[in-house]
């Protein structure tokens, strides 16, 4: 058998929109409540016009993505598919988005997550201040660290 090949992290490109879509739907939290509501075309602006996306792959299969809004400074999206969480592929993808929303020059980054779930958990701790926003939401917020000196 051969071995299994090194996952290759890359900017999101249209032909990865239904895998993209798929992964979001068959996550098992944060599900969408409406899912026709996240079309194609949401999916394609957020590929240039109102941010950036990125997926990691192995063996021509996409196995998470991300999404960074350019616009609000925000993470608009960050999903693993569940057969392969726990890899890291969420810390580095979150990496990759909130490097180049601080280079694009925003100072503090902000999402919206479920409140006492996994993923409020994972944004703590990768370091994201949290302040409730409801019962069942929670905002995230990252500054960027500045040199000293």
């Amino acid at each position: 058998m051969p071995p299994e090949s090194s996952p290759l992290f890359r900017r999101a490109i249209t032909a990865d929109i239904s895998a993209m879509s798929r992964i979001r739907l068959c996550v098992t939290e944060n599900t969408l409540s409406e899912p026709a509501r996240i079309t194609h075309e949401i999916y394609e602006d957020f590929l240039e016009k109102a941010g950036r996306g990125w997926v990691v792959e192995n063996d021509g299969e996409v196995l998470a993505f991300c999404y960074a809004d350019k616009v609000n400074a925000s993470i608009w999206a960050l999903f693993v598919s569940p057969e392969h969480e726990g890899r890291g592929f969420g810390q580095s993808l979150l990496k990759l988005a909130v490097d180049w929303l601080f280079e694009i020059g925003h100072d503090c980054i902000h999402l919206t997550t479920g409140a006492n779930t996994r993923a409020e958990r994972f944004y703590s701790e990768q370091g994201w201040k949290r302040a409730p926003v409801s019962s069942t939401d929670v905002a995230n917020s990252l500054h960027r660290s500045r040199p000293v000196g």
